[in-house]
């Protein structure tokens, strides 16, 4: 089905939104021509080179080019370029050391995919997910590290619905402290969303995602909550004929109650953004500001970090964060010690074992999630609830932050899938680092 089909007249400005673009792609890709990863390489196919570049080379958020389908293999590198963003200062202090002790027998490790009667190796599996960085820590030190297509060690990636994971990080380091009441309804915090469906819904529902909401996020559906969403979330200007709210916050104040609160998991990007709005309401700092000062100027990051906007001004909590690859295993690394680095309580550590300990896996199962059978979510963390105890940052297209805290283990995997549905790289991913982590607990 073309897109023209799908939309309205009045609402095709959507179609510079990367909201759009990333539901586009959740199903319209699988009917078009897919390139590998090696025929897909973003710098061999000469995106944006040039000055000027070639038209037939050229990325636009206004015509949608940016997200299709390869393009968007360099586009999830060059965001900054594309949107407007808002800083993540890393400081002013020097880059915290990363130490290195590389391993080149890890290309070799095999698993056995899900499904599947014939062994895998990691290396290979790179290739299959569309892998743009990715790097492993063991016991604090980088035993992996490799870049592909447009990724290169100074520049940072668009992590998608991973960002969600460090609202919930924030939200739970401030219940840690004692700024937040998790059992607290959400219009106490935020009396703007009182009429709407988060009014009645706890805090912590919204971090946990047990919220009640009438808003679908089936992209195949014109009608769906998702549009009205990303039309109000989008920052270039407003076509003449719009009505709508204009900027996150203005949509969380429409959204309907469905449902009763807290009876089951139910994943929707608009409870990341409610979290943002509540953690700006009690800190007086928006969630960029809030990062950057009690995590990223913290710990020796290599790059500043950077959110893209709303025309607000407000930062895309759930889906719009891009940092580099090294510092996403840094902040991994933060969580896998209980919140320490280098001596120094940076995270509360109640705030991470309320992560680590997880949901209810009965509320998650009633999700649809016939893959992640037996998980749990938390704080915006998805839990594998697995014999490691292992937790995940997850984002569509592939961007991971898995922590296997019984391996001693980080692994950040940066991708730009053709699919955004993780369903279409977990049978190659999950059992590959679950290989991994039993390799470097038991190599001498």
């Amino acid at each position: 089905m073309h897109t023209d089909l799908l939309l309205s007249s009045s609402r095709k400005f959507i179609i510079s939104s990367l909201f759009y673009f990333l539901a586009m792609n959740s199903f319209a890709q699988k009917k078009e021509p897919i390139f590998s990863a090696r025929k897909s390489d973003p710098v061999k196919m000469g995106w944006m080179q040039g000055f000027p570049p070639p038209k037939d080379k050229i990325l636009s958020v206004a015509d949608g080019s940016f997200f299709n389908f390869p393009a968007l293999r360099w586009s999830v590198v060059n965001m900054r370029q594309l949107m407007p963003t808002v800083n993540v200062s890393r400081g002013l202090q020097a880059p915290s050391p990363l130490s290195y002790q590389l391993d080149e027998n890890i290309d070799s490790i095999h698993f056995l995919p899900w499904g599947a009667k014939t062994e895998m190796t990691w290396e290979a599996s790179l290739w299959k997910n569309y892998t743009d960085g990715i790097i492993i820590l063991h016991k604090g030190q980088v035993v992996y590290e490799k870049y592909f297509g447009a990724l290169k060690d100074d520049r940072v990636h668009a992590v998608m619905s991973l960002s969600k994971s460090f609202a919930g990080t924030l939200a739970s380091m401030l219940v840690a402290d004692g700024l937040l009441d998790e059992n607290k309804l959400v219009s106490f915090y935020v009396p703007e969303l009182k009429a709407s469906a988060f009014g009645d819904a706890t805090v912590r529902e919204v971090m946990d995602m047990t919220t009640a909401l009438k808003y679908s996020e089936d992209y195949a559906n014109p009608k769906a909550e998702i549009w009205a969403f990303s039309a109000a979330g989008n920052p270039l200007p407003k076509p003449k004929d719009y009505k709508g709210p204009i900027g996150y916050y203005a949509y969380l104040e429409t959204v309907k109650k469905q449902g009763v609160h807290g009876q089951a998991f139910g994943y929707k990007t608009v409870n990341a953004d409610a979290l943002g709005w509540i953690i700006s309401k009690v800190t007086g700092k928006s969630v960029a500001e809030l990062l950057s000062e009690k995590i990223w100027s913290k710990i020796g990051m290599e790059q500043s970090a950077f959110y893209q906007v709303d025309a607000l001004g407000i930062p895309f909590a759930g889906g719009g964060f891009n940092a580099g690859l090294r510092d996403l295993a840094r902040f991994g690394e933060l969580i896998l010690n209980n919140g320490k680095w280098n001596g120094e309580q940076i995270i509360p550590q109640q705030a991470v074992a309320d992560i680590e300990k997880g949901g209810s896996k009965e509320k998650f199962a009633k999700s649809g999630h016939p893959l992640l059978k037996g998980w749990s979510y938390r704080d915006m963390w998805w839990i594998t609830e697995n014999a490691h105890h292992a937790f995940t940052a997850r984002g569509v297209y592939g961007q991971t932050i898995y922590i296997d805290p019984t391996a001693d283990m980080v692994i950040v995997r940066l991708a730009s899938q053709p699919v955004a549905d993780n369903s279409n790289n977990d049978p190659w991913s999950l059992p590959a680092y679950a290989a991994v982590a039993d390799y470097l607990m038991n190599k001498k």
